[in-house]
């Protein structure tokens, strides 16, 4: 399996920024044929690599001046990473109640909608049951809303979906954690997001939108929620985004996702 993935994002810096990117693949896979490059005004800018959670390589730029930003990306990833590891501080982490996963508040619906079940039973539940009674409507919800939100207005794109998956499985006392993904396949393409339980053993990936299969999917970063996984975040200063143009591709073929099966990000 060689996956081919390229991000190119633009914006304009307003007053000196410091920002954090996380569009590189997660250490995991062997990674050929790789470029990371910011430049402001056609000018390239230094920046340095930060470890995060499951392999995650963050990139931090820090002082970049006011103009035009332009940062692209390229990487070939060639066949599959181990499973990813469980450890005890993730079993602690990601069950609690985040910023956009408000897993407390969701805890009655939970318990009472998916009472009796566990393992992989509640899994392919919540996903089936957060897929079936939302829609997918691009522009609906706002960056400021969390699962609960999603809850109510019934819609969402695929940030909104995973926060709901992963809020309704902590309710129910999974450990789950949202990921940011490549995903070949996906029609708009985008950067997507995801959500991955541990159930069964090992960590599994549920995607309640069903717009990509999920074997095909590259790890980007991981973490409670959105806050832990944004391409971009911006520490200090102002930056206005302009574009975002992702691409993503497998060789030999896209494969069919069957979605009672359990599937390992890899």
């Amino acid at each position: 399996m060689r996956r081919t993935v390229d991000a190119r994002v633009t914006c304009q810096v307003g007053q000196t920024a410091d920002m954090v990117w996380s569009v590189a693949v997660a250490h995991g896979p062997v990674i050929s044929d790789e470029t990371l490059a910011v430049t402001v005004g056609g000018v390239p800018m230094v920046f340095d690599e930060v470890a995060a959670d499951a392999g995650a390589r963050l990139h931090v730029v820090r002082g970049v001046p006011p103009g035009p930003l332009e940062l692209t990306y390229h990487a070939v990833v060639e066949g599959q990473a181990d499973p990813a590891e469980f450890s005890t501080l993730d079993d602690i982490v990601y069950r609690r109640p985040s910023r956009y996963c408000d897993s407390d508040t969701l805890y009655p619906f939970a318990s009472a909608q998916f009472a009796g079940l566990e393992g992989k039973a509640l899994l392919d539940a919540v996903t089936s049951w957060v897929g079936g009674h939302l829609a997918y409507v691009p522009g609906s919800s706002r960056p400021i809303d969390g699962a609960v939100d999603t809850f109510l207005a019934r819609e969402g794109v695929c940030r909104d979906f995973a926060h709901l998956v992963v809020a309704l499985l902590r309710a129910r006392n999974v450990p789950a954690r949202l990921v940011s993904v490549f995903a070949p396949g996906l029609d708009p393409m985008d950067f997507h997001a995801v959500a991955e339980a541990y159930v069964e053993g090992a960590w599994h990936v549920a995607d309640a939108t069903g717009l990509a299969p999920r074997e095909a999917m590259v790890r980007i970063a991981s973490g409670q929620d959105t806050a832990d996984t944004a391409f971009l975040s911006v520490h200090a200063g102002m930056c206005e985004l302009q574009d975002v143009v992702v691409g993503a591709v497998i060789d030999p073929a896209l494969p069919v996702d069957d979605p009672r099966g359990l599937v390992q990000l890899r």
